[in-house]
Order: structure tokens, then C-alpha cells, then sequence
């Protein structure tokens, strides 16, 4: 019996070794929320890096009219150091983050999870999300939907080594005006800063109003290429209403 005890502990071990070691490092999305008159959006990714074992904390700050990070942003902090905790990372990047607009603000006007599909979600569509904006019941805004395009970019420099690279575009689909397509956003090239993409997912859509909608962030998980196994990290693309 004994014998047979550890050879199943043996075959168990086996068995979840191979699965720990292919986990990667998914970064967990918190959404921080808007300014008060919904101009900028923020957000923040944290984790702790695969392959290194050291923890981080990523702030992005979003200008909602043009869609271009606030001066001084992003803020990107990793403490090199297995022994720190993710606290201590998370810690850093919000005193940082308080100089460029404060943390009261922005948990003050938090705004709407319209949507949401975590990276483990298999059975939504990751590349269509349709969201009704505010939780009005019978709703009086037009649905909002977002649908992602993967676009080939296997030339990217660095990238020639890491297999399929794959950049994005992403439309908004007027409901009102019968369907017809905005473009929001359309790689012609992949930024440095995403590493060496292969796969996108729409993963969130956060919505603020003042009396009407007036803003939104589309949040997107980017799959990559990691050190033990797929890493995801989050962008966002940002609008007025």
C-alpha cells in the first residue's frame, strides 16, 4: 500500500510539473477610473514577472480626447528583488501616480464596468463586445460595440525569432446610423513598449457619463511571447461620446 502511495505522489508530481512550469505571467487589471470631467482615464497592471520572479506595477494615464498618455506616463515600477512582495511594487507606482492626478479623483469617478471577460473566459467572443453603457433598465443609450481585428506584422525588428507577431485594429460600430464602422485604432507598426505580441482580446469596456455618457476605455489583453509560458499584459483604447 505503501508503495503504492508513492508511486501515484510520483505520477502526480509529473503530471503538475510541466503545467506550473508553462504558467507564464498573467497581470491582473485594476481599473482606477476617470478625472472628474472624464479627460483622462487610468489604469493599472501588476504582477510578478515570469522568469525573474521580481514584482511589478505598471499606471497608465490616458488623455480621453486623443488617446495619448499624459506627460510623465506611463509609470513603470519593478523591484528587482524575489524577496519583494507585489504590495511593495503597487505601493511605489500609486505615490508616483499621485503627482500626475490624484488617487481620490480617480476613485471618485470610477465610471462603469460595462463589460468584462477575464483571460480565462473561453466561451465569450474575444474580439466582439457588445455592452449596454450605464446599468439602465429599460436602457436609454444606444448599445456600444467594439470589434478587434488581428493584423500580421511578422517583420517587426527584434521579433524575427518569437514566431507568429500580430498587431490590431479596433472599430466602434454605430448602432444608431445602422451599422457603419469607426476606426479607433490601427497598427502600422508595433510599439517597443508591447514586446512581441501574438494575440489580442477584448477584455473589458469602462464608461463614464456626467448627466450623458461622455467617455469610454476599451481594455485590451495583449498575449505574449514569455520566459515559462504565455504573458498577458493590458492596453487600452480611449474616446469621448
Amino acid at each position: 500500500m505503501r508503495n503504492l502511495l508513492l508511486f501515484v505522489v510520483c505520477l502526480l508530481a509529473q503530471v503538475t510539473t510541466p503545467i506550473l512550469a508553462r504558467a507564464g505571467d498573467v497581470a491582473e487589471l485594476e481599473i482606477l477610473g476617470f478625472t472628474k470631467d472624464g479627460g483622462v482615464f487610468a489604469f493599472e497592471e501588476y504582477g510578478v514577472q515570469d522568469g525573474s520572479g521580481f514584482p511589478y506595477a505598471n499606471r497608465y494615464y490616458i488623455d480621453t480626447n486623443d488617446d495619448r498618455f499624459l506627460k510623465g506616463t506611463p509609470i513603470r515600477v519593478r523591484l528587482d528583488d524575489e524577496t519583494a512582495t507585489i504590495e511593495a511594487a503597487r505601493l511605489q507606482a500609486r505615490q508616483k501616480g499621485e503627482a500626475i492626478i490624484s488617487q481620490a479623483e480617480l476613485s471618485a469617478n470610477r465610471g462603469i464596468t460595462a463589460g468584462f471577460n477575464s483571460v480565462t473566459e473561453l466561451s465569450a467572443d474575444p474580439h466582439r463586445m457588445v455592452v449596454n453603457p450605464r446599468p439602465i433598465f429599460s436602457p436609454v443609450d444606444q448599445p456600444l460595440e467594439f470589434r478587434l481585428d488581428v493584423l500580421g506584422m511578422n517583420n517587426t525588428e527584434g521579433c524575427e525569432s518569437q514566431g507568429e507577431i500580430n498587431g490590431f485594429r479596433l472599430l466602434r460600430v454605430e448602432a444608431r446610423d445602422g451599422g457603419t464602422t469607426k476606426l479607433l485604432h490601427e497598427d502600422k507598426s508595433i510599439p517597443k513598449s508591447r514586446g512581441c505580441p501574438n494575440g489580442y482580446s477584448i477584455g473589458a469596456v469602462q464608461t463614464f457619463s456626467m448627466g450623458s455618457l461622455s467617455a469610454y476605455a476599451v481594455l485590451i489583453a495583449v498575449r505574449q511571447y514569455g520566459f515559462e509560458g504565455p504573458d498577458y499584459r493590458w492596453i487600452a483604447v480611449t474616446g469621448r461620446l
